[in-house]
């Protein structure tokens, strides 16, 4: 059997990658007159918006106050109804609480943990006859591996309904020809920028779109509302200190020291997806005599490789727990992603149950992540595939 080793031995599930690049752009901005409202967030909304390919980005404090300027932006209010995947971290639901707005939950494919667009068109067909059909469709892009958008799009015109993507796990990721956030086939898309993230800025988010009045609301809401726009002013300005809340907004501004390590990250995002590429290539080699499958990439997508998740097969189904403290006992940052979104007492209490999305309940119980980020060598996923080979055996 391994041994354990020491603490300072621990492989997380995700980890930030701060390059010597990274931190003189921070030391930079700190330099510089303004360190936050200056001259960096502008810079950095537009180089994501060059790399994504959409007309606008905005970046906020985080991808949750992101996918609440996105509900917002879409008029998402009390009575209106948001669905998503019960598949994901709590945020991709909360963000239509926030509004006041009911969610439901559409269950997924268990080959890669995306939501199940068959079982979307199902339930919006029977939806279409009990007129109860969703304002706003929020899939997710799980683990960084974008769902099918141009089927999605196909059916968001056909029972008319917006799209939010959830994209929290997926920049430097593409659907077809088309990365993701460019907004081809949806009208938000919403990125983290969490230090387990594919890039990150401490904390952060960003948001992208191709509609010009849910950018200039989004843009109004992250900054408590207020404008300082003289052509867009209600009342006559008295002088030039003048300005005007319009909304009841937040604040939900990145400051420039964080979009300063964004704005280098970024510069070296395709090189770090290549990096996951290679390190999921490795899992699947190594994987290849241990009873465990993997989640599954769609031909016509390439995933950002943001998780590599892993689920248990065969007599090994029911073993989950051990297998989990077992890998945490050895030091290996295993990870759930997710306890389904439904099973949480808030949703409980909303009125779902156990038996609502029996395959999210599935997955939840069979699955886990396996350490995946930049600088992880040979060897470590060495240990990860040799310590789970000896769990399982023994």
């Amino acid at each position: 059997m391994t041994d354990r080793l020491d603490s300072t031995d621990f492989l997380p599930y995700g980890c930030h990658d701060i390059t010597e690049a990274d931190i003189e752009c921070v030391v930079d901005v700190l330099k510089n007159q303004n360190i936050t409202q200056g001259i960096i967030v502008p810079e950095f909304e537009a180089a994501i918006s060059r790399y994504v390919r959409s007309r606008y980005c905005l970046v906020t404090t985080n991808a949750t106050s992101s996918l609440h300027l996105a509900c917002l932006a879409l008029n998402v209010s009390k009575g209106d109804l948001v669905w998503t995947s019960p598949t994901t971290f709590v945020a991709s639901a909360n963000c239509a609480r926030y509004c006041g707005a009911e969610v439901d939950f559409v269950d997924i494919d268990l080959t890669t943990g995306l939501m199940c667009l068959d079982k979307l068109e199902a339930k919006l067909e029977l939806a279409s006859k009990n007129s109860s059909l969703p304002d706003v469709v929020i899939p997710v892009h799980l683990a960084g591996t974008s769902v099918d958008m141009r089927r999605l799009h196909q059916l968001s015109l056909r029972f008319n309904f917006s799209i939010i993507e959830d994209a929290s796990h997926a920049i430097g990721g593409s659907f077809e020809d088309s990365k993701v956030g460019s907004c081809k086939f949806s009208d938000i898309s919403v990125f983290s920028f969490h230090p387990v993230k594919i890039i990150t800025t401490g904390e952060g988010g960003a948001i992208t779109t191709n509609r010009k009045d849910l950018y200039q609301k989004m843009l109004s809401l992250r900054s408590h509302g207020i404008t300082k726009q003289v052509h867009e002013f209600a009342y006559q300005k008295p002088g030039n200190w003048y300005y005007e809340q319009q909304l009841l907004g937040f604040n939900y501004r990145l400051t420039d020291i964080q979009a300063a390590l964004g704005l280098s990250q970024l510069r070296r995002l395709d090189d770090i997806i290549i990096e996951r590429q290679k390190l999921r290539q490795n899992y699947i080699d190594l994987l290849s005599n241990v009873p465990v499958r993997y989640n599954q990439v769609p031909d016509n997508v390439a995933s950002s490789n943001h998780l590599f998740i892993i689920q248990l097969i065969d007599s090994m189904e029911r073993s989950l727990a051990h297998v989990f403290d077992q890998m945490r006992y050895f030091n290996i940052g295993v990870q759930q992603h997710y306890v389904p979104c439904h099973l949480h007492p808030y949703y409980r209490n909303l009125g779902f149950e156990v038996g609502d999305f029996p395959v999210a309940e599935k997955y939840s119980q069979i699955s886990m992540s396996v350490p995946i980020y930049p600088g992880l060598t040979i060897n470590d996923q060495n240990r990860v595939v040799h310590t789970l080979m000896d769990i399982v055996n023994n």
